[in-house]
């Protein structure tokens, strides 16, 4: 989908470019017909304690489940839990599971399994990036097949969001390496849908579930394909090949503006939980004096940016929290385009251009370096390019590689294999970012891979989960940002719109605070309007 699951809380104000359009036509809520949405990119695995990217954990969000979940309203709800108590001051939760939910392979669920998923979560073995939230637990217990009880350590504020985590079944995992299980494949959820097939870098399909425990969904099918390229995923839409597709600026402004579109789309801009950024390797020597990475900020027009990749359709990031959240410093300035401040800073930090070729030198090397991003994604190509183009303005030479999603984050990321990367954040609700930030998530497959350490930051970010004062919270949260901003471990770009359409012929979407994804499975079409009758013919 394209609004990840990792965009889990806090309310967004959320815009839709049409007035009306969820009515019903009459009463009756007709089954069958395929959902079809494209992806830039093929998930990785769809375990969904290791999935850490979106394409991922969008496609686990039909199949499993986790404890608790957000409604329409950005108001935790059970989902797997039935209902929780909170006792002894917060320190404690009690979760009653709900008895009637089946595993899709017809096995009970019971509190055995959210059990286990807690200790793979926190298993040093299992290559999980959420284990933080997780070890601030002192004890779980399974009171009964029906109960778990949950003790914290100390206050931890994220602790009943956390258990939005997807629980995975013990009676097939637990005799297997999670690293390496089939399961990753071929999943076994309690989710609204079941999984059918996966033919890597064409398509994943999902089939409604008959014993899903809230209802059976009223689409039959759901079929991410992946289209690696935006042009072609937008002549996807304009033969109807696909039902829903994140579009660009360019194409949400000027292509989708037709009779065609208008007749058969309905057009979605939402504030988005996520933003653009370029990730230093802060391992590399380049990029280790704090000076040049200050330097290559202000070399950069991020208004720019702005007007000519997303055409006016975003603003301006000024720290790791968006203009959504609770905790954004909305008084906080970015720092000011100016290329003489980024030259003097680059000077002071020795870095000269001594033989006049136009670029910087340092003890005879030259200051030069690549930035990668992932294939399929036109905008941020263009980002990459107008960067390119400014850096070498004040003295720096920069390459872009582009690379398949699947090796980029394999081959590039897990090894720490880059100068830079130009890549988004989808945030949480809640604004607890210690799993990026924080200096013990450096590990292989955890979130800090850009090598970030500040003590302070850390002392910062583990006491703002210590309270449920969402005011101290949030005085934390901006000295978290000033910090973070002034070391520029990353370069803060901007924070676009969700740009996307879905096909009309889907009736009961009810756009809310969340978004529109949280009613899904009581989406429906009518039957004289249905596409795909035969379970056969949907993908190429």
């Amino acid at each position: 989908m394209f609004l990840s699951f990792v965009e889990k809380t806090k309310l967004p104000v959320f815009v839709v470019v049409f007035l009306f359009f969820a009515g019903s036509e009459g009463i009756a809520e007709d089954r069958g017909d395929a959902f079809v949405v494209g992806s830039i990119s093929d998930a990785r695995t769809l375990l969904p304690i290791i999935a850490s990217d979106s394409a991922s954990q969008d496609v686990c969000s039909m199949i499993f489940n986790g404890l608790v979940k957000y409604d329409k309203n950005l108001d935790l709800v059970g989902d797997l839990a039935q209902s929780w108590e909170v006792k002894e001051g917060g320190l404690v939760l009690v979760f009653h599971l709900r008895r009637n939910v089946s595993w899709q392979d017809g096995r009970p669920f019971t509190a055995k399994d959210v059990e286990f998923t807690y200790r793979q979560l926190i298993n040093p073995s299992v290559r999980t990036p959420y284990s933080g939230d997780f070890e601030r637990i002192k004890t779980l217990e399974a009171l009964d097949d029906y109960t778990i009880r949950v003790t914290y350590k100390e206050l931890f504020a994220p602790a009943l969001s956390s258990w939005g985590m997807f629980i995975i079944p013990k009676h097939i995992l637990e005799k297997q390496d999670l690293n390496s299980s089939t399961f990753q494949r071929k999943p076994v959820g309690t989710g609204p849908y079941v999984f059918k097939k996966w033919k890597s870098q064409n398509y994943i399909e999902l089939l409604s579930s008959n014993t899903y425990f809230e209802k059976v969904p009223f689409i039959s099918r759901y079929i991410t394909r992946v289209i690696p390229d935006e042009s072609t995923m937008f002549l996807e839409l304009e033969t109807e090949g696909l039902d829903a597709a994140g579009i660009s600026a360019l194409q949400y402004k000027r292509q989708t503006d037709t009779d065609f579109f208008k007749k058969k789309y309905y057009k979605f801009r939402l504030p988005s939980f996520s933003y653009l950024y370029l990730g230093y390797n802060l391992e590399r020597g380049l990029f280790k004096d704090r000076r040049v990475r200050e330097a290559l900020n202000y070399a950069v027009n991020k208004q720019e940016l702005i007007d000519m990749v997303l055409l006016g359709y975003g603003s301006i990031a000024n720290g790791p929290f968006v203009p959504q959240s609770w905790a954004y410093d909305a008084q906080f300035p970015p720092a000011a385009f100016n290329q003489a401040k980024a030259r003097s800073l680059l000077n002071d930090a020795g870095w000269k251009d001594d033989n006049f070729d136009g670029i910087l030198e340092k003890d005879a090397v030259s200051f030069e370096f690549s930035i990668l991003t992932n294939q399929g994604n036109e905008e941020r190509i263009k980002a990459a390019q107008i960067i390119q183009k400014r850096l070498k303005e004040v003295g720096v030479r920069v390459k872009i590689k582009v690379v398949e999603w699947s090796v980029f984050l394999t081959e590039i990321i897990n090894k720490r294999d880059f100068d830079a990367v130009l890549l988004g954040w989808s945030l949480s609700r809640d604004p607890d970012n210690f799993d990026i930030w924080h200096s013990s998530k450096i590990k292989p497959g955890e979130f800090n891979f850009i090598g970030y350490r500040n003590k302070e930051v850390d002392e910062l970010l583990v006491q703002a989960r210590k309270t449920f004062d969402q005011e101290k919270r949030k005085n934390c949260y901006f000295k978290i940002n000033k910090l973070i901003y002034r070391d520029q471990p990353c370069m803060f770009l901007y924070v676009a719109d969700n740009l996307f359409v879905v096909h009309k012929r889907f009736r009961n979407i009810e756009p809310g605070p969340s978004g529109i994804w949280h009613n899904f499975i009581y989406w429906w079409v009518p039957n004289v309007e249905q596409k795909y009758r035969s379970k056969s013919a949907i993908v190429p």
